[in-house]
């Protein structure tokens, strides 16, 4: 089962037991992953569903944190709609599991003891593999942390 239709079946069941915030928040989403599709001029494969999600989630955490503290309206809409995005979004990496791929990439690239000079060439080969599955910042952060 799509995205869409995960998300399209939630929405029905939040539009039935009358909760509202969480049915406009489901709408939402689901029209972002309607957008692309159309845009696409084509289905999506389950990583651009993955995409759109993430994108969804992030702005949302952009805005959250644009709003003046005393917008508490604000504040809280977005949690909630961040709560509910999250539910769709696929499950990301930790940073022990970061660090294992990282370490593989090292191994690839036969670098024993990582520089800062050697950065730019790891993180090449780095994000792609972890695209999707893991927050930039947090990789960039455990890479920069395995620096001697």
């Amino acid at each position: 089962m799509s995205k869409i239709d995960e998300v399209r079946k939630a929405m029905v069941a939040a539009m039935k037991e009358g909760n509202k915030e969480r049915k406009d928040s489901l709408s939402m989403l689901l029209s972002a992953l309607k957008n692309k599709a159309i845009d696409k001029r084509a289905d999506l494969t389950e990583s651009e569903e993955n995409e759109v999600v993430l994108k969804e989630i992030k702005q949302t955490k952009e805005t959250l944190e644009m709003t003046p503290a005393d917008r508490t309206d604000i504040v809280e809409e977005c949690q909630k709609r961040i709560a509910v995005y999250e539910e769709f979004a696929p499950k990301m990496l930790s940073a022990d599991e970061i660090k294992e791929v990282i370490q593989g990439v090292l191994n690839e690239l036969s670098i024993a003891s990582p520089t800062a000079k050697d950065k730019g060439k790891i993180m090449k080969v780095l994000m792609p593999k972890v695209k999707g599955i893991a927050d930039g910042k947090l990789v960039n952060e455990v890479l920069s942390s395995m620096f001697q």
